[in-house]
């Protein structure tokens, strides 16, 4: 008896013991995803390493090149202060020189014109003839007169009337100061005037003299204290100390 046929199946494809099925190669796509970082950390691994070995190796290149600094700074050093000391030396050479060759300056006013002048040298007494801006502090006069233009100096050790014993000088810049104010000067010129014990041995008096606006104008700026005997040449000494 003839058995009916079976519908056939279709047949189911089964992977083989050495293929991989679909799970597996989803597993592979993994693992190289996976890998890619993997990857990427061993290549930052390897440039930590060159870094590293790029900053021994500069390190050791500093530690050289501050040794040889070490070693070359103390010459160097010296040389410049060397140098330094003979530029120092070069300019005060050079500056002594121009100072010792510097020549008055030709607006500069000489001392003399803001201080008395010192007292003129003189040839032997007795001296006749010299006028009142010529009298120098200690002078003794025979016949003594305040108001002539001109007088004999003597030797204090010879007979005189009078002695300038205190000036009194104006600077040369102040104005006329008037005559009640130059009789007040005179008073205290002779006021502060120092006097030898001998001045006890005569019978003095005391004068002044005094610009007038007209001498003040041609320079005239002082004031003298004298003292006199009127009963003529009988002071034998000077009375300043």
């Amino acid at each position: 008896m003839t058995q009916p046929a079976r519908p056939s199946e279709p047949p189911v494809s089964r992977p083989d013991a050495g293929q991989p099925g679909p799970r597996q190669r989803r597993s592979d796509r993994d693992a190289r995803r996976a890998e890619g970082p993997r990857r990427a950390q061993v290549a930052l691994g390897s440039a930590g390493v060159a870094l590293a070995g790029a900053g021994s190796a500069a390190s050791e290149k500093a530690s050289q090149l501050a040794g040889l600094v070490r070693r070359q700074s103390p010459a160097r050093i010296g040389g410049a202060v060397a140098a330094v000391v003979v530029m120092g030396l070069l300019i005060w050479w050079l500056t002594s020189l121009g100072g010792g060759s510097k020549q008055p300056d030709a607006g500069a006013s000489p001392a003399a014109a803001t201080t008395p002048a010192a007292p003129a040298s003189r040839g032997p007494l007795p001296l006749e003839g010299v006028g009142p801006l010529d009298f120098q502090l200690g002078d003794c006069f025979k016949d003594f007169d305040p108001e002539a233009p001109q007088s004999t100096i003597v030797d204090c050790t010879a007979g005189h009337s009078a002695q300038l014993i205190a000036i009194h000088h104006y600077q040369q810049s102040d104005a006329y100061p008037g005559l009640p104010a130059l009789k007040d000067k005179g008073r205290e010129t002779c006021r502060n005037a120092q006097l030898a014990a001998a001045a006890t041995n005569y019978d003095l008096k005391q004068r002044n003299a005094y610009p007038s606006s007209t001498s003040w104008d041609n320079g005239d700026r002082r004031v003298d204290c004298y003292v006199t005997a009127d009963s003529g040449n009988v002071i034998m000494e000077s009375l300043i100390p």
